[in-house]
């Protein structure tokens, strides 16, 4: 099974940098993306369905602002749009397709990098959401959530630490939360899990201030993270650099499981 993250920075940007031509000869399974940037009147009929994928939507309330999407292959048993949180099921962060024994979740968690509002906004994000990351990790499914997580777990995971270390997506808070999804709850950061040294291969966003992408100044904040059954039987995983569709690149990883 096949599985690709992907913040798109705006579905019709994306498109017209070729997202959609190359989409179909990635023989992806389950395809989740983040940053629609659009509504449902927005989407022509190739971005709701590709290549035998079918997409199904959580859009913000607000045009032009986050949203996502998960496209499956094979149709779920149902599909669940947002936390349950008003404040943040309003911005479309969350959409989860259910196979039963198996879930695969698109999420967007907010940057904060904007101002101190949205800072404490995520943090308010951050502490509404662990426990239902704890709730779906006891639920005796497998789950792997996808997506743009806005935090740079460790130093190896971007290629400026030291400078910010004050900055939202690497603040002391932000980290510590995701430790917590580890080695408390159990989670599995499955690209580190199987490439516990790779540095800037491994990053999956970079600024479009300087020369950043070409100097490879990234972090890595789009995971796949996954209980740890699922997670044991990722085979190999990659970023994939070749086509640029958005700030973000695609995080692709191959399962041994069969949904």
């Amino acid at each position: 099974m096949r599985i690709i993250s992907a913040n798109l920075n705006g579905i019709r940007s994306a498109a017209t940098k070729g997202f959609f031509e190359w989409l179909p000869a990635q023989g992806a399974d389950v395809v989740c993306v983040q940053e629609l940037k659009a509504q449902a009147a927005d989407l022509k009929p190739e971005f709701t369905a590709c290549d035998g994928l079918t997409g199904a939507f959580h859009y913000a309330e607000k045009k032009g602002y986050s949203g996502v999407g998960v496209y499956t292959r094979k149709p779920p048993q149902r599909i669940v749009e947002g936390l349950g949180v008003p404040e943040f099921d309003a911005e479309g962060r969350y959409i989860e397709a259910d196979y039963g024994d198996l879930a695969v979740i698109s999420l967007y968690q907010p940057s904060g990098s904007s101002s101190e509002e949205r800072q404490q906004a995520k943090f308010r994000f951050l502490d509404a959401f662990f426990p239902h990351l704890e709730k779906l990790v006891k639920c005796g499914r497998e789950i792997v959530i996808c997506g743009d997580w806005n935090i740079a777990h460790r130093e190896i995971d971007l290629k400026n630490w030291k400078s910010n270390q004050k900055n939202s997506g690497f603040l002391p808070e932000e980290r510590a939360w995701m430790t917590r999804l580890f080695d408390e709850l159990g989670w599995v950061d499955v690209y580190r899990n199987l490439y516990p040294d790779h540095a800037g291969e491994a990053y999956t966003w970079w600024s479009n201030r300087g020369q950043a992408w070409a100097r490879n100044v990234g972090w890595r904040i789009d995971y796949q993270i996954a209980t740890p059954g699922i997670a044991a039987q990722a085979r190999s995983a990659f970023v994939y650099k070749d086509q640029r569709f958005s700030d973000h690149a695609p995080l692709i990883v191959d399962y041994d499981y069969t949904p």
